[in-house]
């Protein structure tokens, strides 16, 4: 089995990828700091995989403990998700933001470019493209300044990785990916905020679930059919998929140019109401829901054009927003 390091996953998105990368055939070695993330979910993959991944519990920053991973392994390709992901907490602190992100990101590419592994794969985010002019957002979309010092960190990260790949001739695949939402089927792992969520599902199934007294909807005046903001909400294990996906291409030489970019989405736009009363109508659950101002760094909507991800990798969202919402929601259970 070919070898993927895979930053940041314990963590929500690359605990998904994990497994996804272990049933496509991969070996996945994972680097987390549990700075976002529990060890406990380390087991949870390996009841799912029935294979416990080689892990590493160390902070990016420390390039010294990283370069003994690289010389430990061969590596067929890295797969990095390690960041803090906040918009609101960017913005509340946007050194800790630029330190980590940035900081992790240079580290892990210093040490790619004395290795044998060619092949890096970045999970961006559609913030890059700030407030767009034209929905839905395609790849050629004008890139403005982010709104958020989160965003920001992608944006950089983008610019970073092209040098990087321009100067060391390695490839990369850059996924823009939309609002990651749900939980594997298993119910073994999920989205796992520590603290106040920050993102909408969480914090949803927290109210449901009374662990949270109310859901806050941050702003109802938003230039929206019913207000609220809006965005393009994928299941994470169709999100999980498209980096298995991204790395083929790369390994198997099927990449036009040393670095692409894709949109990951479902290509539909849904408010914050829609998803409220989805959830509501899947679970047959009433939520307590209060309306506020909106939040610093927030755009109006956001949603994505995906033909090109599906043109070139194959990759096509098929999960509906009823079925991620009922696994969020079954996962919220099993944490019970």
């Amino acid at each position: 089995m070919q070898k993927v390091l895979v930053t940041g996953g314990l963590g929500y998105i690359g605990s998904h990828t994990v497994v996804e990368l272990y049933l496509e055939g991969y070996e996945p070695v994972i680097v987390d700091d549990l700075s976002n993330s529990e060890l406990f979910i380390l087991d949870r993959i390996g009841e799912i995989i029935k294979f416990k991944p080689t892990f590493y519990q160390i902070n990016l920053l420390d390039e010294v403990a990283v370069a003994k991973i690289f010389a430990e392994h061969m590596f067929a390709g890295v797969i990095h998700f390690a960041a803090f992901k906040s918009v609101s907490e960017s913005v509340q602190n946007p050194l800790l933001y630029y330190k980590n992100n940035l900081g992790s990101l240079i580290n892990t590419l210093s040490l790619l470019e004395n290795s044998n592994s060619n092949n890096f794969i970045f999970s961006s985010s559609c913030t890059v493209y700030g407030e767009a002019d034209n929905l839905p957002i395609n790849e050629n979309a004008l890139l403005k300044k982010p709104t958020s010092p989160y965003g920001k960190t992608k944006s950089m990260g983008e610019e970073i990785i092209s040098d990087f790949i321009t100067t060391y001739n390695k490839n990369a695949i850059l996924l823009r990916y939309f609002n990651p939402i749900g939980a594997h089927k298993s119910g073994k792992i999920g989205e796992l905020p520590l603290g106040v969520p920050n993102n909408l599902v969480p914090f949803i199934t927290q109210t449901a679930a009374r662990i949270r007294k109310e859901l806050l909807v941050y702003g109802k005046d938003y230039p929206t059919k019913d207000g609220t903001a809006i965005r393009d909400y994928i299941y994470v294990c169709d999100l999980a998929k498209a980096h298995i996906l991204a790395l083929n291409r790369l390994i198997n030489k099927k990449n036009t140019t040393n670095i692409e970019i894709y949109n990951i989405g479902t290509g539909k736009g849904n408010s914050v109401l829609e998803v409220i009363e989805t959830f509501e109508k899947v679970t047959k659950t009433k939520l307590n829901y209060r309306f506020t101002d909106r939040r610093s760094g927030d755009v109006t909507a956001a949603y994505a054009e995906a033909d090109l991800a599906k043109e070139n990798l194959g990759f096509e969202a098929k999960t509906t927003l009823e079925e991620a919402l009922k696994t969020a929601w079954d996962w919220q259970l099993s944490l019970k």
